[in-house]
């Protein structure tokens, strides 16, 4: 039999501020450090009263990770430091390996109706990595293949593989992959994860069961987590659910539909030497990085 996951730890995303002044929800970040490894932070941007959005994030330093960028809806201006420059529209994916130093900005700017929804998922480099060439990949959405599962369930495969049908990013160093699964109500979605692998689930909309013991997982106003036996538990919008080991994941639905995203990669097992944009082993090549963006020496590659 094959093992199926085991829902590890599950909390809902956080209120935060970032950039100069985006109100976001916090799935995960710096506190959970080594958690994801190899992902460092995942944020939700939803939001539909544009001044929440709109100052965005003005140009700032990147090293040492990927940052990948899905928008459901509206619309991010972009540009950086490699001469890139463009828009990620509704259902696009800004995958964006920042190597050894890249200065970018992202801005939001919401679609017609002023409404504004996207991800920004941080993945880590590796120290063999940390310094490599920058490299950006565009993917627009109908670049995204999307396949029907029995059940009429449904998968965008930004990264890896469902079946016989590969995403469009490809020869990344962890190995992730990266998929946007809706599952109709009364519907059980299985899938096969690397055993090793890290995985997790973050709930779009609707709710579901994660694993097929419907582990009943809640937490207290401090965050602190506690399991119910004697209780079930569906996970709804805005819920991060953190998996064990093991070879496929499970999600079932009674009456409701759920959309989530589930990323899963292998671990670098490595020091995490983190600060603001950059992310590297040790505090030594923090203190390098910063000292050369305050030089103007930070950039290594040719634009």
């Amino acid at each position: 039999m094959v093992p199926i996951r085991k829902i590890k730890k599950v909390w809902k995303s956080k209120p935060t501020i970032e950039g100069a002044g985006v109100h976001l929800k916090r799935a995960f970040g710096n506190d959970e450090v080594p958690l994801f490894d190899p992902f460092l932070l995942l944020d939700d941007f939803h939001s539909n009263y544009p001044p929440h959005y709109l100052k965005g994030f003005p140009w700032h330093p990147h090293r040492g990770i990927e940052t990948i960028t899905y928008v459901l809806h509206g619309r991010v201006d972009h540009g950086d430091s490699m001469g890139n420059k463009g828009v990620i529209e509704s259902g696009d994916v800004q995958w964006m390996t920042a190597g050894s130093g890249i200065i970018h900005q992202e801005m939001p700017r919401g679609d017609d109706e002023g409404l504004m929804w996207g991800f920004q998922l941080w993945s880590n480099l590796p120290a063999s990595h940390k310094m490599m060439d920058p490299r950006y990949r565009g993917i627009t959405a109908d670049e995204i293949p999307e396949v029907t599962l029995p059940g009429d369930i449904k998968v965008k495969i930004i990264c890896g593989k469902v079946g016989d049908v590969q995403g469009p990013v490809q020869d990344v160093v962890a190995e992730p992959e990266y998929l946007d699964v809706t599952v109709p109500p009364e519907t059980t979605f299985t899938h096969p994860i690397t055993r090793g692998h890290k995985a997790f689930a973050y709930v779009v909309d609707g709710e579901g069961y994660f694993d097929p013991g419907r582990s009943a997982f809640e937490h207290d106003a401090e965050g602190v987590n506690y399991f119910d036996m004697k209780q079930e538990c569906a996970c709804g919008a805005e819920t991060l659910i953190l998996y064990e080991d093991g070879d496929q994941v499970s999600i079932t639905t009674q009456d409701r539909p759920v959309r989530f995203l589930l990323v899963s990669g292998q671990p670098l097992g490595e020091p995490v030497a983190w600060y603001g944009p950059i992310v590297m082993n040790t505090r030594e090549e923090l203190e390098v990085a910063f000292e050369e963006y305050q030089k103007g020496t930070f950039i290594k590659h040719k634009a």
